[in-house]
């Protein structure tokens, strides 16, 4: 009797999902905070941004938008059971995740070398883009990992409900950073002069 109870709290994931969903919310109220001190200090006399973000800024906001289209069909054929499919799509999503790590630091060797923008300067509203996309970053960074994660349970005897468990965290997590990520395009965007 014990070892039944034992077995179904081991594929009991509720506890687990819950800690995922309190993840994506701190994650959420550090990015909300560190936006707010963007304004708080961009409201101070002189301090405006006064520079136009590099171009590779809306390619990586592109390859990441794509990025959750391939999670939200590798999602789809893990509830079909199509293991192959859900695979090629996990591949692609890894892959697109590694390109916008590539395309941010390109960013950021943009900003400083070839647009004199660097972390430290005077400008603190310049240096908020590096502090915005580098967090962003350590984000899809835990994200890619996730992404490695479901895609080894597709490979071996992975029970089904694990499988699914996992494909839903990172699809929760991947989904959580293009939304991050979009919204710190926009705000950058709307803050350029």
């Amino acid at each position: 009797m014990a070892y039944l109870q034992q077995d179904r709290d081991k594929f009991d994931l509720t506890p687990k999902r819950f800690n995922m969903w309190v993840f994506v919310f701190v994650s959420f109220m550090l990015f909300a905070a560190l936006t707010s001190a963007f304004i708080v200090y961009s409201g101070g006399k002189g301090h405006a941004m006064q520079i136009k973000l590099p171009d590779v800024f809306m390619y990586s906001t592109a390859v990441i938008i794509i990025s959750s289209i391939t999670m939200m069909l590798a999602s789809k054929a893990a509830k079909g059971l199509q293991f192959a499919r859900q695979q090629q799509y996990l591949w692609i999503s890894l892959v697109l995740g590694i390109a916008f790590c590539i395309l941010q630091v390109f960013a950021w060797y943009t900003l400083a070398y070839r647009m004199q923008v660097y972390f430290v300067n005077p400008n603190a509203t310049q240096s908020f883009i590096y502090v915005f996309s580098g967090m962003h970053l350590l984000h899809i960074l835990a994200g890619l990992v996730l992404l490695v994660i479901s895609l080894s349970s597709t490979y071996g005897k992975t029970p089904q409900v694990i499988n699914l468990y996992r494909m839903e965290m990172a699809s929760i997590f991947w989904h959580f950073v293009d939304l991050v990520w979009i919204y710190l395009y926009v705000f950058l965007l709307l803050n350029q002069h």
